[in-house]
């Protein structure tokens, strides 16, 4: 064989074994990307390096692959079910404490499925493998319930907190804990519809149920702006009926001007010919 024919040879069999890693490499890329979903591109951009990312990815399958996970009984999801009832019952007449109440009741049901609960950061890894779709909803539940224990969380983050606890809590359960037609039944949900907000995951509560404390301000607000209204109006109709009366009193004097001059006559001072002159007065004046 000419050595022609050898380096020939060669770049062929390395044109082949580079693109037969390319193919691998395509394949374990898209695996990745199908299990962890926007997890994926999340782990990519805090690393700053793609290879990296996806190394972290394979080891967090690793991991996973070690944990003696289980599915729940159909007595322990109605016990759960139940549970998580309560807490939106609590959300009620107590916010801050019903997502607290959440937090713990998701590290219990993470802790009987099989997965550790110590580290937050492990938890999400754990969480991630099977969990990414939902794994967004823990984070921002958590960040606010973090908020809620400096008290800096409003009502209407807490209402927030409780829907993604939720996404998370039912995609460990594996079914609903609460049947639900809309994201109307989660409490104060009518009131932030009203306000042009609107739940992300459309959870909870019986509308009827909801009293919350942003509900209580919202209708203070309007009331505050029904007042100024109210006010407004009132002060309009002041101005107006002043205008109105100033009006009347002129019409009013200018009749009673006409009618005493249609009454009393000539002005005094003023002489008129008496009935006998007239009749004495020849048509020349004389």
């Amino acid at each position: 064989m000419s050595p022609t024919a050898v380096i020939i040879l060669i770049v062929v069999i390395v044109v082949v074994i580079a693109a037969i890693a390319f193919g691998v490499n395509a394949g374990r890329r898209r695996k990745l990307q199908s299990t962890f979903g926007p997890e994926y591109d999340r782990v990519v951009e805090d690393t700053g390096n793609r290879a990296e990312a996806e190394k972290e990815l394979r080891e967090r399958e690793r991991r996973h692959a070690e944990l003696e996970l289980k599915p729940l009984s159909p007595e322990s999801q109605a016990r759960y079910s139940a549970d998580w009832e309560e807490v939106q019952i609590q959300f009620v007449d107590n916010p801050e404490q019903a997502v607290t109440t959440a937090d713990d009741l998701v590290g219990r049901l993470m802790s009987e499925r099989g997965y550790p609960t110590g580290d937050y950061d492990e938890r999400l890894a754990n969480l991630s493998v099977e969990h990414a779709r939902t794994l967004g909803h823990y984070r921002e539940a958590h960040e606010i319930s973090q908020r809620n224990q400096n008290g800096e969380a409003s009502t209407e983050d807490l209402r927030q907190a409780l829907v993604h606890y939720r996404a998370l809590f039912a995609d460990l359960l594996g079914t609903q804990p609460v049947a639900t037609d809309s994201a109307g039944d989660l409490p104060g949900a009518h009131t932030a519809h009203s306000a042009g907000t609107v739940g992300a995951a459309g959870t909870a509560m019986s509308g009827d149920r909801a009293t919350s404390a942003d509900t209580a301000d919202d209708a203070g607000d309007a009331y505050a702006r029904g007042t100024a209204g109210d006010s407004y109006d009132r002060d309009t109709d002041t101005a107006a009926y002043d205008r109105d009366t100033a009006a009347y009193d002129r019409d009013a004097a200018t009749d009673s001007t006409t009618r005493d001059v249609a009454t009393d006559g000539p002005a005094r001072g003023t002489t008129t010919p008496s009935d006998a002159d007239r009749a004495h007065t020849r048509p020349d004046g004389r």
